[in-house]
């Protein structure tokens, strides 16, 4: 298997953390602020990435340290946001309407690089926005409090995808990795602080274990796949591999909080999962027909 292969199914399981992490995240929050339990999650994945990246980490200069800071800011933006989205919705409903991101990459890489997506990109797109349209859209064309900060979550997310797809193609992006993380550390350290008073070390037993399954599989693994994967996978299709995320997340959110599974969810979601398989398909028949 090529490294491509094997990042894509590294990545496919990787998404099933993520799916899992929404029913996690929103069992662990309870009353406790967003900020906080970021705070505390990344702070765990910067210590263990640590361990693992120290031949990195004692080698570090400070071009490597600003690169990882600004990869921060809209990484630390988007599970900020779409954690608040949690909040205002149920897990599996966040989980699929983060998935917009697919649409924004493209969209942004075209209005700022000038560079189209290929067809077959193009049309996985507009089957996921079908879908996410099915799921997030309400009576009188409504859309939740919850979904509007997810989209808002999404948009930043495209944009970090976009910049780690920029830095891998110029440096080794590894890194810059325990410097992004430590920054994000810090940022949400700085919002918590700003939110008033809160209880710093929460009592709750969900609370910390919320923090160590988020810190270890959704965030130290699935982050360092990822960077690692846009070396050799683009930010376009990266996206859609993470449609993976809320089919996950759907099953999750069922059999974790209890939440209904209703028949837009299965809909949207249907459409979500074949715009996952649209660019497979068509790559098999474009070998197919060279053979």
């Amino acid at each position: 298997m090529d490294k491509r292969n094997t990042f894509l199914v590294l990545l496919i399981l990787g998404t099933a953390f993520w799916g899992i992490s929404f029913s996690v995240t929103k069992l662990a929050i309870g009353p406790n602020q967003s900020a906080l339990f970021l705070c505390y999650r990344f702070l765990l994945a910067t210590m263990v990435l640590s361990i693992v990246f120290w031949k990195h980490v004692k080698t570090l200069n400070v071009n490597q340290i600003k690169t990882g800071a600004g990869l921060a800011v809209p990484l630390m933006l988007g599970i900020y946001l779409q954690t608040l989205g949690i909040t205002h919705t149920s897990a599996s409903q966040c989980s699929f309407v983060a998935g917009i991101t697919v649409v924004m990459i493209p969209v942004f890489k075209l209005i700022i690089y000038k560079k189209a997506a290929p067809l077959k990109i193009w049309l996985a797109v507009v089957i996921a926005l079908i879908g996410l349209a099915v799921i997030s859209i309400q009576d009188n064309f409504n859309i939740g409090t919850g979904d509007l900060y997810t989209i808002a979550g999404a948009f930043f997310f495209a944009v970090y995808l976009i910049q780690i797809e920029r830095e891998s193609k110029i440096r080794n992006i590894i890194p810059t990795i325990v410097p992004m993380f430590a920054s994000c550390s810090v940022l949400t350290f700085l919002l918590s602080l700003s939110q008033g008073n809160i209880a710093w070390i929460p009592q709750e037993s969900t609370f910390w274990m919320g923090i160590i399954y988020c810190a270890l599989f959704s965030t130290a693994y699935m982050y360092t796949i990822s960077n690692i994967s846009q070396k050799y996978i683009s930010a376009e299709r990266v996206s859609i591999i993470y449609l993976f995320e809320p089919v996950f997340g759907a099953f999750a959110a069922h059999f974790i909080l209890g939440e209904h599974i209703s028949s837009r969810l299965l809909i949207g979601g249907g459409l979500i999962f074949m715009a996952t398989v649209v660019p497979e398909i068509k790559l098999k028949w474009r070998v197919a027909n060279v053979t």
